[in-house]
């Protein structure tokens, strides 16, 4: 029979770098998780996507025991490298950051097609472009 989660975390935490800092250490606290195992977990895990952006999902059970499900980078976070900035725009009808071209469009929404709700390439790739034109990057 199939051990049935009593919680689910949802965390965003740079890549090979979890610490029982705050925030992630009172969130699994709260959660009675091992907090201890779940940064060495982590850190071993995503150790070749060092100072990424992560999104995981941990799922507690009853007898504390977690498991890890780790989802791919945030579309804002791999757009802003593709441009080569650090932020996005706060007026993005008026300011533009920069530019990213199709085919790193095309690049982000293969990358992001797992964790995206489209069918075909070119429906991620639409879902990204409007990411990009949110964060004032405009796409060539």
């Amino acid at each position: 029979m199939a051990r049935k989660p009593v919680k689910k975390l949802k965390l965003i935490v740079a890549g090979g770098k979890a610490n029982p800092a705050p925030p992630i250490g009172p969130a699994l606290g709260q959660a009675k998780v091992n907090i201890g195992e779940f940064v060495t977990r982590f850190n071993e895990a995503t150790r070749d996507k060092m100072g990424e952006l992560i999104p995981v999902v941990v799922s507690v059970f009853e007898d504390r025991t977690f498991e890890l499900q780790f989802k791919t980078p945030p579309a804002s976070s791999l757009l802003l490298k593709a441009a080569k900035k650090e932020k996005g725009s706060g007026k993005n009808a008026v300011e533009k950051v920069g530019a990213v071209t199709k085919a790193q469009i095309r690049e982000i929404a293969e990358k992001k097609m797992p964790d995206l709700n489209a069918n075909t390439i070119e429906a991620a790739m639409k879902i990204i472009e409007g990411s990009a034109r949110s964060m004032g990057i405009d796409v060539k």
